[in-house]
């Protein structure tokens, strides 16, 4: 059951850092989902310390971490150090886009629009140089992008057009994000509030379908010396990875053959040999037992360790090789897939 009380929320959260004391390895990710706990609990000190925390060490994402610490900074007084931090990443110049987001989101909720504006169109200018090709989480951006400036009510340049091209609900975006909207909240018309009912319900299709699945369906590569490493100390596994090409061919395949059959979400994880033995070690069998790898994956997955395939045009290949996917493991003579929201 998803916790809807403040208690319920500081217990998910101190179950959250328990895990984190059993899977170091992935204590940003569930640190993360803890503090967002302790904000949702009232405790945003709380939540502030633990980004502290994970800022004191070598976080993956140190941008994401810093957007978040400034969101929860603002809602309790610390106006100006929440100010500062969204300054240093406007500097920073993050190649991600969710710290830009959340950064220009924070300024939203203020009421700091035009600062928001700003921010979203560095953050566009910098993330959406291929549009026929961008990542959702940069799609995301520059429709929050739309929204703002259609609150500023400024005129429609290049890329509120595309937020346009790429919305795919019946109700267009410029109807989503009018500002008269918030007017119609208040009327005593049930007609205008079924409208208003019927808009909402358009705008969260979007999030439903993307929250649709807790995690990715996630495919295991193992990085050629895991893969040695693991056939010299299991050798009944050969039947499983014969060469490490054949592995990162049959990556590829199983992937593009989930994609055709419209399986959505798709993922790979990289796996480990301490970590997988760790992880037998757990479920009370041995690491030669080929059932355990899918049950492994799933498991990284959920801990948030995978990355989403295909990669976007221009991106390093998952195989680690260097190169492009585009000249690496997707230039092989298949289409590149794409994929269609579900209906």
């Amino acid at each position: 059951m998803r916790p809807d009380t403040p208690a319920a929320h500081t217990t998910e959260a101190e179950r959250l850092l328990r895990t984190a004391a059993q899977y170091p390895g992935d204590r940003e990710p569930l640190y993360l989902q803890a503090a967002a706990h302790l904000e949702l609990a009232g405790d945003r000190p709380g939540a502030t310390a633990l980004y502290d925390d994970l800022l004191s060490s070598e976080p993956a994402n140190p941008h994401l971490i810093r957007a978040l610490k400034a969101a929860n900074l603002w809602e309790y007084g610390h106006e100006a150090e929440a100010r500062a931090i969204i300054e240093g990443l406007r500097g920073a110049r993050p190649s991600d886009a969710a710290p830009w987001e959340i950064a220009a989101e924070t300024l939203e909720a203020h009421d700091e629009l035009e600062e928001a504006e700003a921010t979203l169109t560095q953050a566009a200018r910098l993330l959406a140089t291929a549009p026929d090709d961008l990542p959702h989480a940069t799609r995301s951006l520059i429709t929050t992008r739309h929204r703002v400036r259609r609150m500023l009510a400024l005129p429609h340049d290049d890329w509120d057009t595309l937020a346009d091209r790429l919305h795919t609900a019946a109700v267009p975006l410029d109807e989503l994000h009018d500002p008269k909207r918030l007017w119609s909240l208040g009327s005593e018309d049930p007609a205008e509030l079924q409208a208003e009912i019927t808009r909402l319900r358009s705008e969260l299709g979007t999030y439903r379908t993307a929250l649709s699945r807790p995690f990715p369906v996630a495919v295991l590569h193992w990085p050629e010396r895991e893969l040695d490493e693991l056939l010299a100390a299991y050798p009944e596994l050969e039947a499983e990875y014969p060469t490490y090409t054949a592995h990162l061919t049959d990556i590829e395949a199983s992937l593009r053959e989930l994609a055709q059959a419209g399986t959505p979400n798709l993922g790979i994880v990289r796996a480990t040999v301490p970590s997988y033995e760790a992880f037998a070690a757990s479920e009370s069998t041995h690491p030669s037992n080929a059932d355990l790898l899918p049950q492994y994956a799933t498991t990284l997955a959920a801990r948030a360790r995978a990355t989403t395939w295909p990669p976007a045009r221009g991106a390093e290949c998952w195989c680690g090789s260097g190169e492009t996917y585009g000249k690496c493991h997707g230039s092989d003579g298949h289409e590149r897939v794409t994929f269609r929201p579900a209906r």
